[in-house]
């Protein structure tokens, strides 16, 4: 798995998910201001577990509370909203606002048992990296995941390329390859019941995390303090 700096791991601490149903990505990101105290949490952890507590991704970013924590949701607000355009991307708000969550279901950018992006997904990625070269200040975690057919042999190696393979290409577009990670999760974290050839496909995906990096963070505490 390939490290983030120092600086910006400070930031990966273990995240807290709240509900707003019905407000904006914007309003929720400042919406936990009073709770948090402004607090960016407690140390360096990751959430990874299976079923529903995976779709939340792994070491995602501390929820930051207040006006800070609003200014980031809004930022995160308009590049969700850039990301739904592109064909194939499951785009979502996760961590209060604050993250952004992409996914690609496995067909949609390989063949069976092959960790080489077709043409048609490069297209998508090339888009998708246009965005993330549009939106600097962030970090971006890359995870692969596949069903549990076949053994983890096979299916932990593939998850793995397959992260690779998305980490190498937005790297080809210009996205910094300082400010991503890749790993693979095997058949480890699925979403759905692998007993049924729908949830076998839900589950062989890669996921894409984007995160506000430290210059994000202290661009928006400076803001609120204004």
């Amino acid at each position: 798995m390939k490290q983030f700096s120092v600086l910006a791991a400070i930031f990966m601490s273990c995240a807290v998910i709240f509900s707003s149903c019905g407000a904006s990505d914007t309003v929720k990101g400042g919406g936990i201001g009073a709770g948090a105290g402004g607090a960016l949490g407690a140390g360096i952890g990751a959430i990874i577990g299976g079923g529903k507590g995976a779709a939340w991704g792994a070491g995602i970013g501390a929820v930051l509370g207040g006006t800070a924590g609003a200014v980031i949701g809004n930022k995160m607000e308009k590049q969700k909203k850039e990301l739904e355009q592109i064909n194939g991307a499951q785009v979502e708000t996760i961590n209060d606002g604050q993250a952004i969550k992409v996914t690609f279901e496995s067909g949609i950018l390989f063949a069976t048992n092959s960790s080489t992006l077709n043409a048609a997904s490069q297209s998508s990625l090339t888009s998708f990296a246009n965005s993330l070269n549009n939106n600097p200040d962030t970090d971006v975690q890359i995870y692969g995941h596949t069903d549990n057919t076949g053994s983890d042999a096979i299916n932990n190696p593939l998850s793995e390329k397959r992260a690779q393979s998305v980490y190498n290409f937005l790297m080809t577009k210009g996205v910094a390859g300082n400010r991503m990670v890749s790993q693979g999760f095997g058949s480890t974290q699925p979403v759905s019941d692998n007993s049924t050839v729908a949830g076998r496909a839900q589950n062989r995906r890669v996921e894409i995390y984007i995160l506000p990096n430290e210059k994000m963070i202290q661009d928006a505490q400076k803001q609120a303090g204004k």
